[in-house]
């Protein structure tokens, strides 16, 4: 009965177009239930072209269902980047809830220093927000900063804290612990805090761009969170993990140019952990 309804389930979301392959690795496929408001945020126009040739391999709304976030609830985004999730979040948001994007320091004084790609990048996306303002409605932003600037809204405030490959540059700097614990603190009890990110073989350092999960779990663990589920959904078990400029020689960055491009091509994104945490009361 199980087996027929997990079916069931699947077929439904591949005749609607939400489900790829990978899905079928994951141990919480059946467990996961994409509403209409998300499914069509996700198809929408609005979204490019080369933004949506990615859904193959970061599976958006699985991933963001996976997360339980709804259309009603404050989400805050960490290190937006591009805006690849912001352009499903925000308009995802817009009407009921609330998108807060934690961006790079775009003002930065004699103590808050980041470099001009940093700056450049966060000031292309506040200018993408303010483009776009009719779509993305009321974007509220914080900075996020780390050691520097760790407050990203009041206490028990949010739903939901996401970062989407984001962990291997603050556990570079030595700041992963304290934007943890910064998640931690916004969120309301009961919250989520949906991490996305490369995952290690064992004893890779974080230069590599990937980051071993068990590692994550505790740490998130010592913040005061509780694992509350794992999926597979980005899993990609192409990914041998053993390239000579680590994460960053897989797509979309393809950081060796035209050697080997193919097969980088053919092995796809990184394989990465999709966890999500809860938090409890200390």
């Amino acid at each position: 009965m199980k087996a027929k309804l997990f079916l069931a389930l699947t077929l439904g979301m591949v005749s609607a177009g939400f489900v790829s392959d990978s899905m079928f690795n994951s141990a919480h496929a059946a467990e996961v239930k994409i509403n209409d408001k998300l499914k069509a945020a996700v198809a929408s126009d609005f979204r490019s072209d080369s933004n949506k040739l990615r859904d193959v391999y970061r599976h958006p709304a699985e991933t963001l269902a996976f997360f339980d976030v709804k259309a009603d609830q404050t989400v805050i985004e960490l290190w937006p980047g591009g805006g690849w999730y912001a352009e499903i979040l925000a308009p995802y948001l817009a009407e009921q809830g609330q998108y807060v994007a934690a961006n790079f320091e775009t003002e930065p004084t004699e103590d808050t220093r980041q470099t001009a790609y940093f700056k450049s990048a966060g000031e292309k996306f506040e200018k993408w927000v303010a483009d776009n303002k009719a779509v993305v409605g009321d974007v509220q932003f914080v900075t996020l900063n780390p050691p520097v600037k760790l407050n990203l809204g009041a206490d028990n405030s949010a739903d939901h804290v996401l970062t989407f490959r984001n962990l291997h540059n603050w556990a570079m700097k030595g700041q992963l612990e304290g934007v943890f614990n910064a998640a931690y603190a916004v969120l309301k009890e009961g919250g989520t805090f949906g991490v996305v990110e490369h995952r290690a073989n064992p004893g890779m350092a974080a230069e590599s761009g990937y980051m071993e999960q068990n590692q994550m779990v505790e740490l998130a663990q010592k913040a005061g969170f509780e694992l509350a589920a794992s999926s597979e959904v980005n899993a990609n078990p192409k990914d041998t993990k053993n390239y000579a400029k680590g994460v960053w020689t897989l797509p979309p960055r393809l950081a060796l140019g035209e050697e080997d491009k193919q097969k980088y091509l053919d092995i796809g994104e990184s394989d990465r952990m999709t966890l999500k945490f809860i938090k409890k009361a200390k």
